[in-house]
């Protein structure tokens, strides 16, 4: 999701097959997917109470944040501003997912349109989300649409650019600045330079980003480009940026090489189960189930927990946590060792070294 976002597109044999019709499911694989179909189906009305209630919450937070006349009302503005974008990214992931009003016209030009205000292109982000999908825990698939993670052989045999630029990308730094590095520069600047013509959405995204903030910096002051954009953004896609990295990069996390990938595996054993408090899960969208989600990717967000409550394969997750301890021990798995079947820190292979 951070400077790989904009990396190599994925191979062309991939694009456009359906996740849960890879040659490389088996006859387990299919079981348990075939048991979670059931809450692969919305309720309409359902979806639309998120949605309105979602944007409704993100136009007050907004307002709250803009217009507020104590400035500390505005910094708790802002803030709730920056979770509920979270919430209403996940919304627009179900619905490129194909799992939120997926035949509604008019949920197609609203979340097209949020696609392109939150810098998060829609062609950009199926052609990379959607191979992230098909490859998680994969050793052997290119970095686009996730972090790449390296072996310690890898590691041993790269070059010392080769090896900074891995250790930039995976950098705490590098996600609390996810709000360039991921989105303005993987998910627009890289895609549209790279292939203009296939990625014009990714310019549009950045032309439109660059106006509105020009817009309401010179019409409504630089108090309110702070409190109501540039801050919220910037906490929001930080967030956004680590909870992408926490779900795939997590102490017990396991990785295979292409040979032994299996799809179920991926999903439960490199996947992970953010347990939040419901607030919080709220504001996430359950995006914290994410063990399931990956499992089978047209579970609506609000049908998850159900799906995790009726089968037990899933109630047995590899979790963590937001808590600060859980965090830093997230941000140290660097590198995958196969020998040891474990991730480890930087210093360890110098150490065996």
């Amino acid at each position: 999701m951070a400077v790989a976002e904009g990396g190599a597109r994925p191979a062309a044999g991939r694009r456009g097959l359906s996740l849960l019709d890879r040659p490389s499911l088996d006859h387990t694989d299919r079981d348990l997917i075939a048991r979670t179909r059931p809450f692969a189906t919305q309720d309409v009305a359902r979806s639309w109470w998120h949605v309105a209630s979602t944007f409704g919450a993100l136009a007050a937070a907004v307002a709250l944040a803009a217009a507020a006349p104590w400035w500390p009302l505005r910094v708790v503005g802002g803030l709730l501003e920056a979770l509920v974008l979270v919430r209403a990214f996940i919304l627009f992931h179900d619905h490129m997912h194909g799992s939120l009003l997926r035949s509604s016209p008019v949920a197609r030009a609203l979340f097209w349109l949020h696609g392109v205000l939150v810098l998060t292109p829609p062609r950009q982000w199926n052609d990379t989300h959607n191979y992230h999908h098909a490859n998680t825990a994969n050793l052997a698939a290119t970095a686009a649409g996730t972090y790449v993670t390296w072996s310690t052989d890898t590691w041993r045999a790269a070059s010392r650019r080769e090896r900074l630029a891995y250790v930039i990308e995976r950098h705490p730094l590098t996600m609390l600045l996810g709000y360039f590095t991921a989105f303005l520069v993987g998910m627009c600047i890289v895609p549209f330079v790279r292939d203009p013509r296939r990625y014009w959405s990714s310019g549009l995204a950045l032309l439109v980003h660059l106006g509105v903030s020009f817009t309401v910096w010179s019409v409504f002051g630089t108090a309110v480009y702070l409190s109501a954009m540039l801050v919220p953004l910037l906490v929001a896609y930080a967030l956004g940026t680590y909870l992408f990295f926490a779900q795939h990069n997590f102490p017990d996390v396991a990785f295979r090489p292409e040979g032994e990938w299996a799809h179920a595996d991926a999903a439960l054993e490199a996947s992970s189960y953010l347990v939040c408090s419901p607030v919080m899960a709220w504001f996430t969208g359950n995006i914290g189930y994410h063990h399931i989600h990956h499992l089978n990717p047209r579970i609506p967000f609000y049908r998850l927990p159900e799906a995790m409550a009726a089968l037990p394969e899933l109630q047995q997750p590899r979790t963590t946590t937001l808590h600060p301890r859980d965090v830093l021990a997230c941000l140290r798995q660097n590198l995958w060792d196969s020998a040891q079947q474990r991730m480890v820190r930087y210093r360890d292979v110098r150490a065996a070294a």
